[in-house]
């Protein structure tokens, strides 16, 4: 048998198993800590570079250093920290996981200090008169820490049964059983030593197994490596691929529920919507019955007062201080008139109604002209049409929140209203060129409530409202409104009112 072969492949195979070692105490390891992990991959490569160094030894034309004595002590250097990290593994993960139970930690100390105590009664009745010393330390090493190191390891993989991945998988389980059905017959291998005239190497060691087996223990030593290996290997990869299996699902649970509370968002985003569509609506409804109150009662009745103060003229005789008082109280009626108009015209349009949109903001631009001096140029562009209710009140009431900003805070004298109609929008653009303003920081106070009112009310009927500001640069303020969308409401509202109409008719038949 090659032997050079089966030390390649025999260190080949530990060294594996570290990298896998290492590797998976970098990530979130299921197997177990990454503290208990790290022992284990360092057992795999220092291992495997003791047996890729016996491959050296073994072909002695490859060697550097001409001393044996040192290469000798280099050897058992390498192995005894190899093996001790071994055991450092297996200590970890039954001791400090608290694996066993105090009773069986017990027993368990009691049987490895037995079988120490008699390794080193052994050696020591025999140490001052062995020769190999080096093959004596080597044989100590592989009994005192390699075969208890490997027992260690493999009962704290098998106490990694309970662990409820483990539990669940009977792939895991069996490829943890591998794992350690391989390290303790790894640490029975480890009793077969050079030749030495202790008990037990004097009739069980690396001469009688070849005379017995046929083949050097070095390769029952690396089959077993490769099944170590190939265990934990497997195991690691099949963590890998349940935690790929947990990560899709959380991720998949995370989409779901991001999905769900999108859904969530956008029907809260619509009812707001609506609400405020309704609240525009009733606050519309309630300027025009307040207009309609003032225009049929109280205009009413002040002007009845006007024609009794005029009638009542006719009686009170000339350079008196009661027509001094009556010329008064004309003058004050006949200004609660006008104020009366105005507060009509202003809480309703009829402009609005009866003619337009184009006709109200031609109204707004002269009301604004008369009554704070703001010069506005009015654009049409387009082919102008009626729309729908709704919509022309909303842009009306942003052209004239506009324009009052304008007027109050600008500080300018100029100003223009664009209005244009297209295929599937209508744009309002009321644009100053005034001091303008930051726009991120006036929306973060509570001095923008005009400015937020103007966007409820542009979102409230599936538009937008966009504000281009900045300090010395004035500001535009632009509302766009699809009017595809606003003809579809408009025939749905139309259908439900000849249903209403429909089932009134057919009740009234009854």
């Amino acid at each position: 048998m090659n032997i050079t072969l089966v030390y390649f492949i025999y260190g080949l195979a530990f060294f594996s198993m570290g990298l896998a070692m290492l590797f998976e105490s970098g990530r979130s390891p299921s197997l177990a800590e990454a503290g208990a992990l790290r022992p284990l991959a360092v057992f795999g490569f220092i291992h495997g570079s003791h047996e890729w160094l016996e491959m050296f030894l073994d072909q002695g034309d490859w060697l550097v250093f001409e001393d044996p004595v040192f290469v000798g002590r280099l050897r058992v250097g390498v192995l005894t920290a190899s093996f001790l990290a071994l055991m450092i593994f297996g200590m970890r993960m039954l001791w400090v996981r608290r694996s066993l139970q105090r009773r069986e930690w017990i027993i368990w100390n009691i049987v490895l200090g037995i079988y120490i105590a008699l390794m080193i009664l052994g050696a020591t009745i025999v140490w001052g008169a062995h020769q190999d010393r080096l093959g004596h330390l080597d044989a100590s090493v592989r009994y005192l820490i390699a075969t208890p190191g490997a027992w260690l390891a493999a009962i704290a993989l098998l106490r990694q049964l309970p662990n409820g991945e483990f539990q669940r998988r009977k792939s895991l389980r069996a490829g943890l059983h591998s794992a350690a059905l391989g390290f303790f017959l790894y640490g029975f291998t480890q009793l077969v030593v050079p030749p030495l005239d202790t008990f037990p190497a004097n009739w069980l060691n690396t001469s009688t197994f070849l005379a017995t087996m046929g083949f050097p223990v070095q390769a029952v030593r690396a089959g077993l490596a490769i099944l170590i290996t190939l265990s934990l290997i497997y195991v690691v990869n099949m963590l890998e691929k349940e935690r790929q299996s947990q990560f899709l699902s959380a991720q998949q649970a995370r989409i779901s529920a991001l999905n769900q509370l999108h859904q969530e968002l956008i029907q809260r985003e619509a009812m707001r919507r609506e609400l405020t569509r309704r609240i525009v609506l009733a606050q519309e409804e309630e300027r025009a019955r307040i207009a309609r109150e003032l225009h049929d009662e109280t205009a009413q009745v002040l002007t009845a007062f006007m024609f009794h103060l005029a009638a009542l003229r006719q009686s009170i005789p000339a350079d008196t201080n009661i027509q001094k008082q009556y010329e008064n109280l004309q003058r004050l009626s006949q200004r609660m008139s006008l104020g009366i108009y105005r507060l009509v015209r202003d809480l309703r349009p009829a402009l609005l109604d009866d003619l337009g949109l184009a006709s109200g903001l031609q109204y707004l631009a002269e009301e604004n002209k008369n009554s704070s001096e703001l010069q506005v140029e009015l654009n049409i562009r387009g082919k102008k049409r009626r729309l729908d209710k709704m919509v022309e009140t909303v842009l009306y009431r942003i052209a004239q929140e506009a324009l009052t900003n304008v007027a109050r805070h600008a500080e300018t004298q100029q100003a223009s209203i664009d209005l244009e109609f297209t295929e599937h929008e209508v744009i309002l653009r009321v644009t100053d060129w005034g001091i303008g303003f930051d726009v991120s920081t006036v929306l973060s106070t509570p001095d923008s409530l005009g400015l937020a009112g103007m966007r409820e009310r542009a979102e409230s009927i599936g538009g937008q409202l966009i504000i281009d500001s900045a300090p010395g640069q004035g500001t535009r303020v632009e509302a766009r409104i699809p009017i595809e969308k606003q003809n579809s409401i408009k025939m749905e509202k139309n259908h439900q009112s000849k249903a209403v109409e429909a089932a009134k008719m057919e009740g009234a038949s009854w």
